[in-house]
């Protein structure tokens, strides 16, 4: 069965060393929490906000084995007053996972978009 599993993150810089590090960190930590490996993935959409420019978050997925993987990359829609400085991604996975058992995860100022997902421990 194909699931999505959403995540987010920010960086403090418009630095292409920071947007891996944080972008490495958020799908690592995702595949980890879901108990998946990159066999497990069908795709993976990446958005950034418009003041981050400086790499693909899609390279930082490269960079960690996800050669395989089909990736794109987008700007998120640039909402007045919206969350800065952020990556999201929206990976669609196999999994035996029902909904409920899908572990989204939203990391440094990015808890805030759903704070109805994140525990408390992550």
């Amino acid at each position: 069965m194909v699931r999505g599993i959403r995540g987010a993150t920010t960086v403090e810089n418009n630095d292409a060393e920071e947007i891996r590090i944080a972008t490495q960190e958020l799908l690592q930590l995702i595949l980890s929490e879901n108990q998946l490996s990159t066999e497990d993935l069908v795709s993976a959409i990446f958005t950034v906000t418009s003041d981050l420019n400086a790499d693909f978050p899609a390279s930082s997925a490269r960079g960690i084995g996800w050669q395989l993987v089909p990736l794109l990359c987008a700007t998120e829609i640039p909402v007045p007053g919206a969350l800065p400085r952020c990556v999201r991604v929206l990976l669609h996975v196999n999994t035996t996972r029902n909904q409920k058992e899908i572990r989204h995860i939203f990391l440094r100022n990015a808890a805030s978009l759903r704070k109805d997902l994140v525990d408390s421990d992550t």
